[in-house]
């Protein structure tokens, strides 16, 4: 079930080693699938969407919880295993907890759950991401890395962060288009879907050729620790949380253990460059969690498609 989205991951990976090219159209891509396409995919399903369903608190609790949870584990090793050193611990901490949630997340859990899913990856999306951008900067702070910044600019420079981000823009026009029941015009609507329709597969296609395109690094043995924490732990935790607090639809608990699966985002990588901490590693730890993904993802969807894995693991509470 997996298979064809990795296999265009493949592909972009296999072009970029095959055919060298300037790296200027990739970012051309990129912006198109960013700026343009995923933002039409959120904004075309959550407009149509029931808009009690966009107030689920008890799902966002526990699934942004089980996500903190991940990073705060992934965290710790890093202290033990760089004596210390926050802002390296910090990248470790974001490479055990941000998933391909942009990338890989909509289209895959969309593909294989269904349209149902649409909801949830925004919603996971849009809290994780508020997480993460806020995270970053103010560890990074801490740990004395970065220009310095009063707590007014600093507080800015997050609210800017999390609201420019055209998803989270796409998704609160989208919600506000489901409470006021507004649809686009045909010809828009009509454009919107074909713009949907090209997101998945250009960003999964984008994502192989940035992977291949990185640079490696070595390999540190931390890895070894940090892939288990982001492909195993994460989900895990994620769906013993979920049970815990109970009574959600089955199409949401699978998608946000699904998403909580992915393999490390690039935007780990991105972070790391712009502190220049760790990024070489952070390069490594994307490289090397998107390939074993290929069979962690696929064997997760095998669970999940022959009823292995009950959505609620306490159903008689």
């Amino acid at each position: 079930m997996a298979l064809p989205f990795f296999g265009l991951i493949f592909l972009g990976y296999a072009a970029a080693k095959l055919k060298p090219m300037s790296s200027d159209g990739l970012a051309w891509m990129n912006f198109f699938v960013i700026y343009i396409a995923l933002p039409a995919l959120f904004f075309n399903l959550l407009s149509q969407t029931p808009v009690e369903k966009l107030a689920s608190w008890g799902f966002i609790f526990a699934s942004l919880l089980g996500t903190y949870c991940a990073f705060a584990i992934a965290f710790c090793v890093g202290v033990f295993s760089t004596d210390g050193d926050i802002p390296e611990s910090t990248i470790q901490g974001l490479a055990g907890a941000y998933g391909n949630i942009g990338y890989m997340g909509p289209g895959l859990a969309i593909a294989a759950l269904g349209p149902e899913a649409a909801v949830p990856v925004a919603l996971i999306f849009c809290f994780d991401n508020t997480m993460h951008f806020a995270m970053a900067p103010l560890l990074m702070a801490v740990g004395g890395t970065g220009a310095r910044q009063s707590r007014k600019d600093a507080i800015l420079e997050v609210l800017k962060r999390i609201f420019s981000h055209p998803f989270i823009i796409a998704t609160i026009i989208g919600v506000a288009a489901a409470i006021l029941q507004v649809q686009p015009p045909e010809a828009v609507g009509q454009l919107l879907q074909y713009l949907s329709n090209a997101a998945a597969p250009c960003a999964l296609f984008a994502m192989g050729i940035t992977v291949a395109l990185a640079p490696s690094g070595n390999m540190p043995k931390v890895l070894g620790v940090l892939v288990p924490i982001k492909l195993f732990v994460h989900p895990a935790l994620v769906y013993l949380l979920l049970s815990w607090v109970g009574d959600f639809e089955p199409i949401w608990v699978y998608t946000a253990v699904l998403l909580a699966a992915l393999p490390t985002a690039t935007n780990v990588f991105v972070i790391a460059q712009q502190y220049g901490v760790w990024s070489a590693r952070a390069s490594s730890m994307v490289l090397v969690s998107t390939v074993c993904s290929v069979l962690t993802v696929t064997g997760l969807l095998y669970l999940i498609a022959t009823g292995l894995l009950p959505a609620d693991l306490f159903p008689s509470r």
